[in-house]
C-alpha cells in the first residue's frame, strides 16, 4: 500500500473520528439539557410540595383549634343539658347494659330521700327491692315478690311498655323506658298526678252529667206520660163529643179544643223527638213501604187546614220514577210533614206544591231521589236561611211572630234526613216564597213496581183542559200529554166554551174557576148539546160536588192532590167515550145490627185505672157487637182473666197496686201449658225511645201511644174477633 493510500485512509478515520465525537457531543448536550429540564421540574414539585405541607401543618393547626373550640362547646352543652335535666319536675335517669345506674337528676333521686344506697353503680333489680321493702310506692292487692316480677320481665323487653306507679304520698308516676342497642337504658319517670287528679274530676262531671241526663229522660218521659193522660181525655172526649148533634157555635168550641189538643200533642211529639235524637237513641227502622202512599196520606192529613186557608196543595210525583222503597216511612212521613206543614202554615194565599223526581240506578237497584216542597208563602231573608235549622229556632219579624211552634221541626228534619243519609237545603225569596228539599238514596223495593203509565192515545186524543192555577194546570197537562193526548189548555169557563171546536174526548176542570164553577161550566155544554162528552172535574171538596143537585151533569170527580193511580184508573174506564158515573160519597160506617145465631159476643177486657179514660174506652166501643168488661188495675184484670176468659186484652201500663207490664207476666204465667194466648194490647202514655220495647219485653202484643184513637181501638177489636164470635161489625140488614 502506498504512503497516499495510508494518509488517505488515516485521513478517512481521522474524519469519521471527528464526526462520532460530533454526535456523542451532541447526544451529550441534549442528555445534559433534558437532566437540567428534569431538575428544574424536580425543583418546582420540591417547592409545590414544600408549600402543601406548609398547608397541612396550618390545617392540622386549625383542626386542633377547632376540636379544642368543639369540646369546650360540648362540655358546655352537657352541662346545660344536665342542669336542664336536672331542673324540670320529672325524674330522669340512665342504666347502662349491665342495669346498673349511671346518673339520675335530683326528681329521680327525690323519691329515694334519705337512701344513700341509691346512687352511681345500683342495680335495677336493687332499686326494685328499697321500692317495695321501704314501702315507697303503693301496690295495692299485687303481692310484692309478683310485682317484682312482672316489673323484671317489663324490663328486660327491647321496648317497655309504659307503667304507672302510685307512691306512698299519693303521687302518680308513669315510667317511661327505652332500650338502645349497646343495652342501656334512658328511663324517664313522669309525674302524671295532676293528670290523674284531672280525669277523675272529669269522670265525676261525667257521671254527673249522666245522672242529670237520666233524670233529665226520666223528667221526659213523666211529663210525657203525665201530660198524656189528660190529653187523652180532652181528644179522646172532643171526638166522641163530635159525633153528638150540636149547634154551630158548639161545633166551633169543640173544633177549637180538638185542634188545640192535636197542637200540643204536636209539640210534645217534638221536644220527645228532640231528646232522642240528643241522645243518639233514636233508630231508624227501614222496611219496604210506597213513598207516592206516603207523601198522599201527608197530603190528606193536612188538606183540612188548607181548604180552611184557600190553598191549594198538589202533588207532581214523576209518572216514570217508582213508587215502591226501603226506608223507615215513619221518619220519611214525619219530614215530609213538618216541611209541607210548614209551607202550609206560612202561606195565607196560593198554594203549596210537593214534587218528587228521582234518577234510579239498575245496577244498585237504588234511586236518587229528589223531593221539593215549593210554596207561594211569606219566604224567608237571606241572613236567616242558615239560621231555621237550628234547635228552637224561629225566624222573628213582624210577618213570622203569628205562627207559632217550638221551633223543632226543621232540626229534627235535618237531623233526620242525615240520619237516612241523605241532605236538606231550602231556597226562598221574601215575600214571593220558599221552596224546602231534601235527597235520598233509596234502595228499590224486590218485586214488581206499580204498571208504567198507559198510553191512552187511542182514547183521549184531545183533551180541554180547564185550571186557573198556573202550576196545577202545568201538572196535569204534562201528565196528559205523556199519556199521549193533545190538551187544550183554558184558564177560564168562557175559554173552555171558546175551545170546544172539533172532537174533544174529554172535559178535565177545576170545581173553583174565577167565572164560573165546574158545574155551571158541565150545564153550559150539556145544554150547548156537548152531552156525549166525558166530564170531571177536579175540587180539594168533592162532597160539596156530590151535595149539587146538578152533580149527574159529570161523569167522575177526583180529589185534589190527585193520586196518579186514580187518575189512570179513571182514564182508562173511558169507554164509548163516556166515563162511568161518579162514585157516591163514602157513607159512614153501616149501625150494627145483632147477628143471628148461637155464637156468642166477642169479649174485651180493658184494665184502666182512670175513670175518664174508662169512659172514653166505653164510648169508643159502643157501636161494636162487643162485650166490654173493665178492671181498674192490674189485680183486677188477673183476676178477669181467669173468670172473664177475654179475646183480647186492652191494658194500661202504669196503674196502682199491680201494674200493666206485672199483670200481662202474671197471665202469661198462667198461660203456660194451656196452649192459650190472649192478644194484649199496652195503652199507655209513655212515647220515650225505649218504651215500646221494655213493654213489649213483658209479653204485650201490640202498642199504642195515648190519646187513644177510635178508629185504632176499633181496628185492634175488628183484627182479633175470633171466629166462633159475632162480628164486630155485623153486615147491614138486606134491602126488603
Amino acid at each position: 500500500m502506498g504512503l497516499a493510500e495510508k494518509l488517505a485512509q488515516e485521513r478517512r478515520a481521522r474524519l469519521a473520528a471527528e464526526r462520532m465525537l460530533a454526535l456523542k457531543q451532541a447526544e451529550l448536550s441534549s442528555a445534559n439539557r433534558k437532566l437540567g429540564e428534569y431538575a428544574l421540574a424536580l425543583t418546582k414539585r420540591i417547592g409545590e410540595t414544600q408549600a402543601e405541607v406548609e398547608t397541612v401543618r396550618d390545617e392540622n393547626e386549625r383542626v386542633k383549634s377547632d376540636l379544642t373550640i368543639a369540646q369546650a362547646k360540648i362540655e358546655v352543652a352537657e352541662r346545660r343539658l344536665w342542669h336542664s335535666i336536672q331542673t324540670i319536675q320529672d325524674g330522669f335517669a340512665f342504666f347502662d347494659g349491665n342495669d346498673r345506674l349511671i346518673s339520675a337528676n335530683t326528681a329521680y333521686l327525690s323519691v329515694f330521700e334519705g337512701l344513700d344506697e341509691v346512687a352511681p353503680g345500683v342495680s335495677y333489680q336493687r332499686i326494685l327491692d328499697l321500692l317495695t321493702d321501704e314501702g315507697i310506692i303503693i301496690i295495692a292487692d299485687e303481692q310484692a315478690e309478683a310485682w317484682k316480677a312482672r316489673m323484671r320481665r317489663r324490663w328486660a323487653r327491647m321496648t317497655p311498655p309504659p307503667e304507672v306507679i302510685q307512691l306512698w304520698n299519693g303521687q302518680y308516676i308513669k315510667l317511661i323506658d327505652q332500650r338502645g342497642q349497646g343495652g342501656d337504658v334512658v328511663s324517664l319517670a313522669l309525674n302524671i298526678t295532676a293528670s290523674v287528679q284531672h280525669e277523675a274530676q272529669l269522670q265525676a262531671a261525667r257521671d254527673k252529667a249522666e245522672a242529670a241526663n237520666r233524670a233529665k229522660s226520666a223528667f221526659l218521659a213523666n211529663m210525657s206520660h203525665e201530660i198524656r193522660t189528660p190529653m187523652n181525655g180532652i181528644v179522646g172526649m172532643t171526638d166522641l163529643l163530635s159525633e153528638t148533634p150540636m149547634n154551630d157555635e158548639q161545633r166551633l168550641y169543640v173544633d177549637t179544643i180538638r185542634a188545640s189538643g192535636e197542637a200540643l200533642l204536636v209539640i210534645i211529639n217534638d221536644v220527645l223527638d228532640y231528646s232522642k235524637i240528643e241522645a243518639d237513641k233514636l233508630e231508624l227502622h227501614p222496611e219496604k213501604f210506597d213513598l207516592e202512599r206516603c207523601i198522599l196520606e201527608v197530603a190528606t192529613l193536612l188538606q183540612p187546614t188548607v181548604r180552611d186557608k184557600g190553598l191549594t196543595l198538589l202533588v207532581d210525583y214523576d209518572l216514570f220514577l217508582p213508587t215502591l222503597f226501603v226506608g223507615d216511612p215513619g221518619r220519611v212521613r214525619q219530614v215530609l210533614t213538618n216541611l209541607v206543614g210548614n209551607a202550609v202554615k206560612f202561606t195565607p194565599q196560593g198554594h203549596v206544591l210537593i214534587r218528587v223526581t228521582g234518577v234510579p240506578n239498575a245496577e244498585r237497584k237504588t234511586c236518587d231521589i229528589h223531593v221539593a216542597i215549593e210554596d207561594t208563602g211569606i219566604g224567608i231573608p237571606a241572613d236567616k236561611i242558615d239560621h231555621i235549622f237550628g234547635e228552637f229556632n224561629q225566624i222573628e219579624d213582624a210577618k213570622s211572630r203569628e205562627f207559632d211552634g217550638t221551633g223543632l221541626g226543621l232540626a229534627i228534619s235535618k237531623r233526620l234526613i242525615t240520619m237516612m243519609g241523605g241532605a236538606i237545603w231550602v231556597e226562598s225569596d221574601p215575600g214571593k216564597g220558599s221552596c224546602f228539599g231534601f235527597r235520598l238514596t233509596l234502595p228499590t223495593a224486590e218485586g214488581a213496581q206499580p204498571a208504567p203509565p198507559p198510553d191512552l192515545a187511542d182514547r183521549l186524543k184531545h183533551v180541554v183542559l180547564v185550571e186557573d192555577l198556573a202550576i196545577n194546570r202545568a201538572i196535569l197537562g204534562k201528565q196528559l200529554r205523556r199519556l199521549g193526548a193533545e190538551v187544550t189548555d183554558c184558564v177560564t169557563g168562557t175559554q173552555a166554551l171558546s175551545a170546544m171546536q172539533g172532537s174533544v174526548d174529554l172535559v178535565l176542570c177545576n170545581h173553583d174557576l174565577p167565572d164560573m164553577d165546574g158545574l155551571e161550566l158541565a150545564a153550559t155544554l150539556r145544554s150547548r148539546g156537548w152531552d156525549k162528552v166525558p166530564i170531571v172535574l177536579i175540587s180539594a171538596n168533592p162532597g160539596i160536588i156530590h151535595a149539587d143537585p146538578n152533580h149527574h151533569l159529570i161523569q167522575g170527580v177526583l180529589q185534589k192532590p190527585i193520586p196518579r193511580a186514580e187518575l189512570f184508573s179513571r182514564l182508562m174506564d173511558l169507554g164509548g167515550g163516556v166515563l162511568p158515573r161518579p162514585k157516591a160519597a163514602e157513607a159512614a160506617p153501616p149501625p150494627v145490627r145483632r147477628a143471628s145465631g148461637d155464637r156468642r159476643l166477642m169479649r174485651v177486657l180493658a184494665a184502666e185505672d182512670n175513670r175518664t179514660n174508662q169512659l172514653i174506652l166505653t164510648k169508643m166501643t159502643k157501636g161494636l157487637n162487643i162485650e166490654l168488661r173493665l178492671a181498674a188495675n192490674g189485680l183486677e184484670a188477673v183476676a178477669a182473666y181467669d173468670e172473664f176468659e177475654p179475646d183480647l186484652i186492652f191494658m194500661d201500663i202504669s196503674m196502682p197496686k199491680m201494674d200493666g207490664k206485672q199483670a200481662t207476666e202474671e197471665i202469661r204465667r198462667k198461660e203456660i201449658g194451656t196452649g192459650r194466648h190472649v192478644p194484649i194490647v199496652a195503652l199507655t202514655a209513655h212515647a220515650m225511645m225505649g218504651d215500646r220495647e221494655n213493654i213489649l219485653a213483658a209479653g204485650l202484643d201490640h202498642f199504642l201511644t195515648k190519646p187513644l184513637q177510635k178508629k185504632l181501638i176499633c181496628e185492634m177489636i175488628q183484627t182479633h174477633c175470633p171466629d166462633e164470635a159475632q162480628p164486630v161489625l155485623a153486615e147491614p140488614a138486606e134491602a126488603g
